[in-house]
């Protein structure tokens, strides 16, 4: 049985007439018959009761019409579906995206532009570090990350693009006399002690704020670690130490806790995109398109 037989019979049956069935069809009413008997054998019912005036479906007929129906609409779907995958209009996209972009206009204004433009496709977010994030991308678990880099954490076989800079910012109880300045150096930190994110976490900040206080003449000594920022903002309200994160957490306003900007020179992340440089997804073009827009 192939598709053409259910829709020559779905004709018949909706128009209870051969002649005009083989028109509907744009084809000659004997072949129309003798595909229709040839359908009916290989089922071994029949579908139709004929006479010289009258044509009607059997039990059978009806029956078998419900679900020639929904087969010849399920093929057209699927055939549609197909299309729309092949645009990049249908299907799952994973996004990694690193812990401050909720706190930015970035996230939430691609995010929504994109559900414009694609609303059929399925997104799955996942807040990750961005060394878990490159991880995830070689490994195929994530199609796109947002990540927070600064040019060390790139691979061979992934593609990074710079969409913006984020300025560092130090985090200070509103007790400190820094917390009244305009800007601070990171030499001015040297007895201070820093609350940071621990050993292992799949972040670079941690190391670039320790290259940054060397090049500004000391190590720096570490009072509490916090794998989460809000965590970070929390220990320096208590007065437990400083922080430095990304300026998109200003926005997490306590009390007791104050943001100031650093002028040393390199103290900022790169906001960036990473996908797979090998990938063939017109899903992650889309999305890199409302990027670019």
């Amino acid at each position: 049985m192939e598709l053409r037989h259910l829709r020559y019979f779905v004709a018949v049956a909706e128009e209870l007439h051969f002649t005009r069935a083989a028109r509907r069809l744009h084809m000659e009413q004997p072949p129309l018959s003798q595909q229709i008997r040839a359908l009916e054998e290989e089922l071994g019912v029949a579908l139709l009761r004929r006479s010289k005036r009258h044509v009607a479906l059997t039990g059978a007929g009806q029956r078998f019409l419900i679900d020639a129906r929904r087969i010849l609409s399920d093929t057209r779907q699927a055939a549609d579906d197909a299309r729309r995958a092949a645009r990049g209009e249908l299907g799952e996209l994973r996004i990694g995206f690193s812990s401050s972009l909720p706190f930015t206009s970035f996230l939430p204004e691609v995010l929504r532009r994109y559900r414009h433009a694609y609303p059929h496709v399925t997104l799955t977010l996942r807040e990750m570090f961005t060394i878990d994030q490159l991880e995830a991308l070689q490994r195929s678990q994530i199609d796109i990350g947002l990540v927070r880099f600064r040019g060390t954490e790139t691979s061979a076989d992934l593609d990074l693009q710079q969409i913006s800079q984020d300025p560092l910012r130090l985090v200070v109880n509103a007790a400190d006399p820094l917390a009244k300045r305009a800007s601070v150096a990171l030499s001015e930190l040297k007895d201070y002690g820093f609350i940071v994110y621990p050993p292992g976490t799949g972040t670079s900040l941690t190391s670039l704020v320790r290259q940054l206080c060397l090049a500004a003449g000391f190590e720096p000594t570490v009072a509490q670690e916090a794998r989460e920022p809000m965590a970070q903002i929390g220990f320096v309200a208590a007065g437990l130490g400083v922080a430095v994160l990304p300026a998109p957490f200003e926005c997490v306003r306590l009390e007791d806790v104050r943001y100031v900007a650093l002028s040393d020179k390199g103290a900022y992340l790169s906001l960036g995109v990473a996908v797979r440089r090998a990938h063939q997804s017109p899903l992650i073009d889309g999305f890199l398109d409302q990027l670019k827009a």
